[in-house]
């Protein structure tokens, strides 16, 4: 048995009432895929940040990196890959669009995201003066909906259900 198999049955294990009752099962493997990126996410930008960079600037001779951007830098490709793989194999399966270009759609769709989270934070933060952490909160939520929808009907279009 495969490993987005064993990952697919164990997220379908939870899919129980009253949950099964109001969210299809693909949003369902979709929200427990970045809910699991999310938390891999924070474990190795943690483990970077303080054993790797060590809380120290990083001199590149052009720039100076502060620490927290550089465990950023550090930590997205494997989070991009993870979340890729995660999507392609177990929230989306069996999408007829070839690996190469869903890895690019997912490229176009994360680089939309950044920008539509840096977009909605300007806005609300500073145009409709809602403070920073609700701003995030409403910002999440509406990234959260754009990533859906462009992976279910661009990156991974006619995915199995």
């Amino acid at each position: 048995m495969r490993l987005s198999e064993i990952i697919t049955k164990g997220i379908d294990a939870l899919y129980i009432r009253p949950v099964a009752a109001i969210v299809p099962r693909q949003l369902f493997r979709y929200g427990v895929c970045g809910v699991s990126n999310m938390i891999l996410d924070s474990v190795w930008y943690f483990l970077l940040y303080h054993f790797v960079i060590c809380k120290r600037y990083i001199d590149l001779g052009f720039v100076v990196v502060s620490p927290h951007i550089a465990a950023l830098v550090l930590v997205f490709p494997i989070t991009f890959f993870t979340g890729f793989w995660l999507n392609r194999n177990v929230a989306f399966r069996h999408s007829p669009v070839a690996t190469h270009a869903q890895l690019a759609r997912y490229a176009l769709t994360v680089a939309g995201a950044i920008l539509l989270n840096y977009v909605c934070m300007k806005v609300l933060v500073e145009t409709c003066g809602i403070w920073a952490t609700p701003s995030k909160l409403i910002t999440t939520v509406i990234s959260a909906v754009y990533s859906f929808l462009a992976a279910k009907y661009f990156t991974f279009r006619n995915a199995e259900k």
